[in-house]
């Protein structure tokens, strides 16, 4: 865990760079930006040329998009339940690997559209397994206060490599082929791989067995479930990736037929959405403290359908450049907010799922959108499919979820949980454990309970607890008995470390309520089926770990 630093240092957009495995990371992952860049300008403008209509062309940010759609949230479970130096080791070399057969494939001309989707498919399920492990590591290599400012340092790197990586992508395709800019790609992984094999962060002993894969989709899934600010997150991330990906997913066919470019006029349009884009990161920080969030994203979607409809209507390179600068900076605002937003109110032990949920929404809404487009502009020219997306642009940025201010929740894990002395031999496996909380009310504090009730019963569900109820005595109106179950005593137990500061501003507030000599009585009991025949847990002394 890195400690927080004095107030001055988070004032700062450029503080993370003080951390060294930052700054390394940052710096490495931005020549991996510039190569992927390269080959995405590549594998755009390939399949131009080999392509047999604008749906295979729009199909390939589609299926950069789809892989994150499909696999974030196993990628999420991995990146919470794994060592994630070590996953994104696993990624990093599996897309250089991609990337290389893809630059062979190339160079001896064994290429087909279908060919080219499916390897841009691979090194994207790549980038899929990867981004859950690198957006949670943030968390680890800056303190929390920072992690919104190295989040906008994220984005601004990328978008920097943006800014002029098409243009060099968009020369090197003009002058030596797609295979060469597949190459650079390849060689951009090795530098990032090399820094990641030297981190060795400080990695917490487990104290509890590590979830079942399915086990730690599911708890991730009821989390947000459970979380209706993020609910909202996830609503608009679909919404702005649905209506502002048409933009990037048509742009090769803008600059091919609508303004009669070639691979270098598309390289140099792309290079003017970063420029925007890094433009975006810089000012994003001081927006979100002059701003409220519903404010900051519905400039962005309005932002954006301008740049549609600019790129709609214009057939000079260089007016559509201007308005790509404006959509670019919307681009980087609007999801960095999303991001920050996701991980300011996600504890770290589920932060890799919500994030990877949070990227199957945005990232499913582009590539659905990709494919709509797509059909859209086969049918109708890609002038058309752009200025109903910008329409559709306008009506995503009204929708009636307005996003959560950034609250200062801490959501470090509590850690006043201890584990009971136990009169019988449990295994960690054994259950279900029933856990009944009694308390004593004042009639005039019903009210109030019933309401603080209601929040703990999510909070309760939220980590792990299964059918939650509250209940009162019928012959003593006074008492109050909540009850729910875990499926083991370990799940019971992670259940409780789960806690965080902020959920006790919960417990804290029942506790007062709670007008009895005592604290409230807990009963932690395990269930027992009444057939013959059944092993009993025995009463031997302490639960064997």
């Amino acid at each position: 865990m890195i400690d927080d630093e004095p107030e001055s240092e988070r004032v700062s957009a450029l503080a993370p760079f003080r951390h060294g495995i930052f700054r390394a990371v940052w710096s490495a992952s931005l020549v991996s930006n510039f190569g992927g860049l390269i080959q995405g300008v590549g594998a755009a403008w390939m399949m131009t040329t080999i392509a047999t209509s604008s749906y295979q062309v729009a199909l390939v940010q589609a299926s950069t998009t789809l892989p994150i759609m499909l696999f974030a949230l196993v990628a999420g479970a991995i990146a919470d339940s794994f060592n994630r130096r070590k996953v994104m080791l696993v990624a990093q070399s599996f897309m250089l690997v991609v990337s290389a057969l893809l630059t062979v494939f190339t160079w001896f001309g064994w290429m087909t559209p279908w060919t080219l989707l499916a390897f841009t498919f691979l090194i994207d399920s790549g980038t899929a397994l990867n981004s859950p492990s690198w957006q949670a590591s943030v968390g680890d290599m800056v303190p929390r206060a920072k992690v919104p400012a190295a989040i906008a340092l994220n984005s601004m790197g990328f978008n920097i490599t943006r800014s002029v990586g098409p243009a060099i992508g968009g020369i090197i395709v003009a002058a030596a082929g797609a295979a060469a800019a597949f190459a650079a790609n390849a060689i951009s992984y090795i530098g990032l791989i090399v820094v990641l094999f030297r981190w060795k962060p400080e990695v917490p002993a487990p104290t509890l067995p590590r979830e079942s894969l399915g086990a730690a989709m599911g708890a991730g899934l009821r989390y947000v479930a459970m979380s209706p600010n993020i609910g909202k997150v996830l609503a608009r991330g679909f919404a702005f990736g649905f209506s502002a990906g048409a933009v990037l997913a048509l742009l090769p066919l803008v600059a091919r037929d609508v303004v009669k470019g070639d691979a270098l006029t598309y390289g140099i349009m792309l290079g003017a959405f970063g420029i925007g884009a890094v433009g975006g990161a810089l000012i994003s920080v001081r927006l979100r403290q002059l701003l409220s969030s519903e404010t900051m994203v519905r400039a962005a979607f309005a932002g954006f359908a301008l740049c549609a409809f600019n790129a709609a209507v214009s057939d000079n390179a260089w007016q559509t450049s201007a308005g790509l600068l404006i959509g670019g900076a919307c681009w980087v605002i609007a999801l960095s907010h999303f991001n920050v937003t996701v991980q300011m109110s996600t504890p770290r032990w589920v932060v890799g799922r919500v994030l990877s949920i949070y990227q199957t929404a945005t990232f499913g809404g582009i590539a659905l959108g990709s494919w709509i487009w797509g059909v859209v502009a086969d049918a109708h020219g890609a002038e058309t499919a752009l200025m109903v997306a910008a329409v559709t642009m306008l009506v995503g940025g009204g929708i009636g979820l307005p996003l959560p201010q950034h609250t200062a929740l801490n959501l470090d894990p509590l850690n006043r949980f201890k584990e009971p002395m136990l009169a019988l031999d449990l295994k960690p496996r054994s259950g279900p454990i029933a856990i009944m909380i009694e308390y004593i009310i004042r009639e005039e504090d019903v009210p109030e309970f019933l309401a603080t009730m209601a929040e703990r019963g999510r909070i309760r569900r939220r980590d792990g607890a299964r059918n939650w109820t509250l209940a009162r005595d019928l012959e003593n109106p006074g008492i109050w008995i909540e009850h729910y179950h875990t499926p083991t005593w370990v799940e019971y137990i992670r259940h409780n470390r789960r806690a965080t500061h902020a959920d006790a501003v919960v417990g804290e507030r029942i506790r007062a309520l709670h007008s009895g000599d005592n604290p409230p009585r807990v009963r932690r009991m395990i269930e027992r089926p009444t057939t013959a025949g059944t092993a009993l847990v025995s009463p031997k002394g302490p639960i064997d770990h």
